[in-house]
């Protein structure tokens, strides 16, 4: 059974982004092998992704998740219906308005794999509704001060049980379960 995850990069102040929603923070940092096999290790048990569509439904260079290096099928949660789109060997798949049923599918096709949540208002929906199993977070040494962050407005308490903690050249590597 696929195991239903939030993976995120964030600051240690906890915001995902910029305020612009830039994420330049991001890069450039110094890395070390053991950072770079925690995030392959991650990625290589993935089984399927949900996520945001963007306002066109249409899926560019800039905003494939993972860059494309995670080929497996992506479920998008948007509020008006489009078609599935096939680019570069992915599937994308619109889900209008029910992220639990998003969750459904991806975690179907991700057979024993894990399925990554990846946004904040997705993560923080899955939370809500009892959805997510683990919290995976890549936390970079940097304060934004600012910004679009990841837990922000969950408006309720969770319970984690730390799993593993690994730190390295450029991020410390947090893995939690979400206790129900």
């Amino acid at each position: 059974m696929a195991t239903v995850i939030v993976h995120a990069t964030i600051t240690l102040d906890g915001f995902m982004a910029a305020p612009d929603g830039g994420v330049d923070w991001m890069f450039g940092r110094p890395s070390a092998p053991e950072d770079d096999a925690v995030v392959k290790r991650v990625m290589s048990r993935i089984g399927a992704v949900v996520g945001g569509a963007n306002r066109t439904r249409t899926i560019e260079d800039g905003e494939i998740p993972y860059g494309g290096m995670v080929k497996v099928p992506m479920y998008l949660m948007t509020h008006s219906a489009h078609e599935p789109i096939e680019h570069d060997g992915i599937t994308y798949t619109f889900v209008v308005d029910d992220i639990a049923e998003a969750v459904r599918l991806a975690t179907r096709d991700a057979g024993d794999g894990w399925v990554s949540l990846l946004g904040g208002s997705i993560a923080r929906q899955c939370l809500r509704l009892g959805l997510v199993d683990e919290l995976h977070l890549d936390v970079a040494p940097v304060l934004l001060g600012d910004g679009i962050s990841l837990f922000a407005g969950l408006g309720q308490h969770v319970e984690l049980e730390r799993l593993e903690t690994s730190a390295f050249a450029s991020e410390t590597h947090l893995r939690y379960r979400v206790l129900r």
